[in-house]
């Protein structure tokens, strides 16, 4: 490696064994980071196009006052991606589950929420899938970055005792080597949070349209039965 030149591949030849180990779990964390971000972004999109379709089909069904048209709308295959169909499917089907009873009405609508409640806690843990994992490389990508560019600094100055100068010279190029994971390190964590964090924004903005559509449900369902 020249003087002058900054060359990735030539600095990768010449780390040891554990710079050149921390770095590789580096490029599988870079890997995973972009892999759950683009895959999550792909299903968020799906969902939301899907939802938005739902929205208007149950919209005229309800005016109308046909559940089961509903129920079957929000089981369409074309809607399986959808946070809403999961949450009008679970409230209509106990809805007209508790129709067939002789259960208080007070009641039905109770168990209408419980049911409603439960598919969005399941719809929540789907579109938290692999975030998790986003979370732990963003807060430990520097620290194993770090860990690298430790053991680097130690065989520079060991090549250092070894070669028996005590000039920088003698040095500089291994410890640029070795600061190399950090900053490494630093990048994945910082893609990582990034991703993170936009993500989690999506699924409280979906929470919040569960929440709406599931009032809405529960809503329409009290003011038939007022109306009736």
């Amino acid at each position: 490696m020249g003087a002058n030149t900054f060359d990735l591949v030539e600095m990768f030849i010449a780390m040891g064994p554990i710079p050149k180990g921390v770095s590789i779990i580096l490029l599988f964390m870079s890997i995973y980071s972009l892999a759950v971000g683009v895959e999550r972004l792909i299903v968020f999109k799906k969902a939301k196009n899907q939802s938005a379709m739902l929205l208007r089909i149950i919209g005229k069904l309800w005016q109308e006052g046909k559940i089961e048209e509903s129920i079957k709308a929000s089981s369409d295959k074309k809607f399986k991606n959808s946070h809403l169909a999961k949450v009008m499917v679970a409230g209509l089907n106990e809805l007209e589950f508790q129709e067939d009873s002789n259960a208080p009405y007070t009641e039905k609508v109770e168990s209408a929420k419980r049911a409603i409640e439960r598919a969005t806690i399941k719809g929540l843990v789907e579109f938290k899938r692999g975030l998790s994992g986003l979370a732990t490389i963003g807060s430990t990508g520097p620290f194993v970055g770090l860990f690298g560019t430790v053991f680097g600094v130690i065989t520079a100055f060991q090549g250092m005792g070894v070669a028996g100068s005590a000039g920088i010279g003698a040095i500089a190029a291994g410890i640029a080597e070795a600061l190399i994971t950090t900053g490494f390190g630093i990048i994945v964590a910082v893609v990582a949070v990034l991703f993170f964090n936009f993500l989690l924004n999506k699924v409280d903005i979906f929470s919040g349209e569960m929440a709406n559509a599931s009032s809405e449900l529960i809503d329409h369902y009290i003011k038939k039965k007022i109306g009736a």
